[in-house]
């Protein structure tokens, strides 16, 4: 008897990936085309929605993100038919993916949206932990609970926010730049934020409309059905809410940061004692710095390129992100970027015919505008994943399409330490040189707002505190006004900017 062949299922379009991107551009395509099924695939059981969308300026955009299940999706845009799978293979001559069980999608249009995950310190070691998705972050507070001392590894978003939240336990954070945060903050910001590390978190904490993660609510069934191997989406601002994370011992915070150093090696136990070398207790302020040795034997412990080891229950890896583009890769000949993301075009659209990227799986390669850069951030992902199915669209009407305005500027708010943080432009004179000037205006405690200056232009800022200079800075920004004239003026308080500039 011959075996049966795969089933084979055709769709005009055809989107991979179940995050932000994924589900955004499925959307997008489902309402533009109401009579055409939009083909989604993805491997696990629950997508990421954006919901209460709020445009809070021209291009500053904030909303909630959800975890929903795939009928809830299904229910609101019926022509969105999910498929629960991975993807084994792009055959792009053949216009076809092939699924995990081996069935055969024909696309006219495909989209993919696959994400990126979390590049570890080390690879299969059970102490370290990589973060970027709920699923992770649970996993995590799982860990905390019986945690003396965490080492972090690393200095974006994740790791800014997971020292700001973690107590009752220490933490041995090495960053390899000279200061905090340094994705999103010069030292200035970095300095105005750790003074409110060092400071006792208030008790009340103050309630977040941001989304809720919750991975219990979920049916036990779906989650062993996803697989562990399959990894959620990313997190977004505000993931760790509701997530208690509290170590062992009772006291608020032990912060010990290491700079300018990364993981040289990493030691199990044993290792580590076979080694004959020594690791160092945690440091303690102006106390008996005789103690030299750690006496306690920990599971793990971290050498640092500085050449300090210290020991501890476990590494949180939070090293940014390395793109998903492997099933897709083997027998195309893709362009990649240097980051190893899909490279596309001013139109979403990778170096195979009909196969477009979006999200963090991409590598933005059209000539940007001097104020925006790529960072694999939700509200790109969600920008990129509308304007994709935008230009899916337009090349399958053979229509023409302008570039999205989304792209004009960067813009991105987030909150770090209970603070509204706003960043525009090139707000860390990102690729200006050293032909720019930076002006600051700082209020210990309640507000930090600088501005990257470039021959009399603003070219971008950092906001952190309610300043409410967000929408008069980025006309600035976009419309690059002269300002000259107002030279140190331009962020004396006691001057309204509105009044001159709306």
């Amino acid at each position: 008897m011959e075996a049966a062949r795969p089933p084979l299922t055709v769709g005009r379009f055809v989107v991979v990936g179940g995050g932000i991107a994924g589900v955004t551009c499925a959307e997008q395509l489902a309402i533009q085309f109401p009579s055409e099924d939009i083909l989604l695939v993805t491997a696990s059981p629950v997508i990421k929605a954006v919901t209460n969308f709020k445009q809070v300026s021209k291009v500053l955009e904030e909303f909630d993100v959800e975890e929903q299940s795939k009928t809830v999706l299904e229910n609101r845009l019926p022509n969105i038919k999910i498929i629960e799978s991975g993807v084994k293979q792009l055959k792009s001559k053949d216009h076809c993916i092939v699924t995990g069980d081996g069935s055969q999608l024909v696309y006219e249009k495909l989209c993919l949206c696959a994400g990126a995950t979390p590049k570890l310190v080390c690879e299969g070691n059970p102490y370290v932990l990589g973060i970027r998705d709920t699923d992770s972050a649970q996993e995590f507070q799982k860990q905390l609970t019986k945690a003396k001392r965490i080492v972090i590894i690393g200095n974006g978003g994740i790791a800014l926010e997971l020292v700001y939240e973690i107590e009752g336990c220490e933490v041995i954070w090495a960053i390899k730049d000279k200061a905090i945060g340094n994705t999103f903050f010069d030292a200035g910001a970095a300095e105005f934020l750790t003074s409110k590390l060092i400071a006792e978190k208030p008790e009340a904490r103050i309630a977040h409309k941001r989304t809720k993660y919750t991975t219990e609510g979920r049916k036990k069934e779906t989650q062993s059905k996803a697989g562990a191997g399959n990894m959620g989406s990313a997190l977004g601002p505000d993931w760790h809410e509701g997530l208690n994370l509290k170590g062992t011992k009772e006291f608020s915070r032990k912060i010990h940061i290491e700079t300018v150093c990364e993981v040289k090696k990493i030691f199990l136990q044993e290792e580590f004692r076979i080694s004959k070398k020594k690791s160092l207790p945690f440091p303690r302020d102006h106390s008996d710095q005789s103690v030299t040795t750690d006496k306690e034997v920990w599971p793990v412990y971290v050498e640092l390129t500085n050449e300090k080891i210290y020991g501890c229950d476990f590494i949180v890896s939070a090293t940014g992100v390395t793109p998903n583009t492997e099933p897709f890769l083997c027998g195309n000949s893709f362009a990649l970027g240097e980051d190893g993301g899909l490279k596309v075009d001013a139109h979403m659209h990778t170096s195979l015919p009909d196969v477009y990227a979006a999200g963090d799986v991409c590598t933005a390669s059209w000539r940007p505008s001097p104020v925006w850069q790529q960072m694999r951030l939700w509200t790109q992902a969600r920008q990129m994943g509308w304007y994709a199915a935008k230009c899916m669209a337009a090349a399958s009407l053979g229509e023409s399409i302008d570039m999205d305005f989304s792209f004009e500027l960067f813009a991105h708010v987030t909150k770090f330490f209970n603070y509204k943080v706003v960043l525009l432009g090139k707000y860390n004179a990102q690729g200006l040189g050293s032909d720019h000037e930076l002006m600051l205006r700082c209020t210990k405690g309640q507000e930090y707002v600088k501005v990257v200056m470039q021959n009399g232009r603003m070219m971008g800022a950092v906001l952190i505190g309610e300043t409410d200079l967000e929408e008069t800075f980025e006309n600035l920004i976009l419309n690059q006004t002269d300002l000259s004239s107002y030279g140190e003026d331009l962020l004396d308080p006691n001057i309204d900017l509105e009044d001159y500039f709306d």
